[in-house]
């Protein structure tokens, strides 16, 4: 597993392609601040028991929780696969 080491100042450029890459590949991206210190950026699964950082989250932090609870109350979109899934929205935005 590569480990992906980017500069802040390609974070900030685009961050979110950078944070959709990061959660499509599953992989952690270490972003180095001007003062050369390292952050790391990794995707969570609230369905991953091994994720402490999530059971933290939920077992800590209200607001966390309430949306853990939220998003398990809510229906299930069907899964649509991601070309299918964009052909649709660009046809539904040109009409």
């Amino acid at each position: 597993m590569d480990i992906e080491v980017i500069p802040l100042s390609q974070l900030q450029t685009d961050a979110p392609g950078l944070l959709a890459k990061c959660c499509d590949s599953g992989q952690p991206v270490v972003v180095e601040l001007p003062d050369h210190r390292f952050v790391a950026i990794q995707p969570l699964d609230a369905d991953d028991e091994d994720d402490g950082l999530v059971s933290d989250l939920i077992d800590t932090n209200p607001d966390f929780r309430a949306l853990v609870e939220k998003s398990a109350a809510s229906p299930r979109k069907p899964f649509v696969p991601r070309d299918v899934g964009a052909n649709r929205y660009m046809a539904s935005s040109v009409k």
